[in-house]
């Protein structure tokens, strides 16, 4: 996981970086990180034409330090310095931006450059509040931004997030201790969680799910699930279910029957139509072990009043969800907005989107920028929800769960194809965990 670190957080980890290892090694292993990021953009440094715009600061030492090693690879480098910077940048094949990054507080007007340069920012581009992703005066806007030591909520929230361009990150080891972040391909590797002794009721999951109306939800959940690793699924329909769909052998239609306590979690809402809530209401009273909401079933007269259980239950609300619970308008600070509905609720929640945000009742956050517009169709969420379930009952905390399931989910979803449809996404989940984790 990529830590995600607030400029107070950043500056404290600076600070203690600086006193075990001196500004200057610092300096150049940043510098030199950029510098090596420019090259990959421009393919070949011999003959490029590079502007670079310094400040006072660390991001102005950085960029000097790799305008300086550009030069050695036969780049023609221009460095300006910031209080003297030109209006506009011309006849360059990349700018550099290390004009100001963390610390800026103030409007900065950069430069306008010609159509079709390259722009690389050092940390952020310069113009932007790290913490809101205000916009200060006139940033650039960047076709790469690299993020040092740690991402910023800047990068990846507020009116700043379309300035980023391409996000990548070079950590330097400034960081080793953070709460928040965002989820890497390599994170996956602990998803699966497997006992020699395991049977098929060690990680068995109920599904309170699908209606005459559609069922299709309901099956679809069940594969996600099933694609994630429950080793058996009882399936609770709104109405007879048995022969809508081609359910797969590993469920149990379960019918009108007690909750069976052998089940390590529920999935609950997807294709329960009007008045699921009600229905859901008695279904859920005396569950013990951990609930993922979803679709129909994100309703507040359902979330339980016990502090200890709601922590471990996952709500999975898309924007306009997300509105209809909170009665608020969608902000464009998600961060902020996703945290007040985690500890409103007492539950993790899980806010879909091109960036998914989950947060946890105590605050701490998962940030998910694996998603592809291949999973903008209609059942992509019903598949979420059941591999959400599956990795809880696989043994993940509910946080950890619904983070890897939904980067596990966008890698699938970049696998569909240009119109990809939901019912091919769980293969293509095998697939992912087989490349990532490995056969069993």
């Amino acid at each position: 996981m990529i830590p995600l670190l607030g400029s107070a957080a950043m500056r404290v980890a600076d600070a203690a970086a600086v006193a075990s290892r001196g500004s200057d090694a610092l300096v150049a292993a940043a510098g030199t990180a950029v510098a090596l990021e420019a090259k990959r953009m421009l393919g070949s440094c011999y003959g490029a034409r590079v502007a670079v715009v310094v400040g006072p600061g660390l991001n102005g030492a950085d960029g000097r330090v790799a305008a300086s090693w550009l030069v050695t690879r036969g780049a023609r480098v221009t460095v300006f310095d910031v209080e003297h910077q030109p209006t506009t940048l011309a006849g360059y094949h990349l700018v550099i931006d290390a004009a100001f990054g963390l610390g800026c507080s103030r409007p900065y007007e950069a430069p306008t450059v010609a159509p079709g340069t390259l722009v690389l920012a050092l940390d952020l581009p310069s113009g932007v509040d790290a913490d809101t992703g205000a916009i200060l005066g006139s940033p650039l806007g960047a076709d790469v931004t690299l993020a040092i030591g740690a991402l910023k909520p800047a990068h990846v929230d507020g009116p700043s997030a379309t300035l980023i361009g391409e996000l990548r990150f070079a950590g330097l080891g400034i960081v080793s201790t953070f709460d928040d972040g965002l989820m890497e391909d390599r994170d996956l590797a602990t998803m699966v969680i497997r006992r020699f002794d395991d049977h098929k009721w060690s990680h068995a999951l109920h599904v309170l799910a699908g209606s005459p109306l559609m069922p299709g939800a309901a099956e679809l959940c069940v594969r996600g699930a099933l694609a994630g690793g429950a080793s058996m699924v009882r399936l609770t329909g709104r109405g007879d279910l048995a022969g809508l769909a081609d359910w797969p052998p590993e469920m149990v239609h379960a019918g009108e029957g007690a909750f069976d306590q052998r089940c390590r979690s529920v999935v609950a809402g997807p294709g329960l139509g009007d008045g699921a809530a009600a229905w859901l209401l008695p279904r859920l009273h005396d569950v013990a072990v951990p609930v993922v909401l979803d679709a129909d079933g994100l309703d507040r007269s359902i979330w339980p009043v016990s502090a200890t259980a709601a922590s471990r239950w996952v709500l999975t609300p898309h924007a306009g969800e997300f509105v209809r619970l909170t009665g608020r308008a969608m902000p464009v600070r998600r961060f902020d907005a996703v945290r007040e509905l985690a500890r409103e609720s007492g539950c993790v929640v899980l806010l879909k989107g091109p960036t998914t945000v989950i947060a946890s009742p105590e605050g701490h956050l998962r940030i998910v920028r694996s998603g592809t517009a291949a999973l903008a169709t209609a059942g992509t969420g019903d598949v979420l929800g059941g591999l959400i379930g599956a990795t809880i009952a696989r043994g993940h905390g509910s946080l950890e769960a619904a983070a890897l399931a939904a980067h596990l989910h966008g890698r699938a979803g970049a696998l569909l194809g240009t119109y990809g449809r939901a019912c091919d996404l769980t293969r293509a989940i095998a697939v992912v965990l087989e490349r990532v984790v490995g056969a069993p």
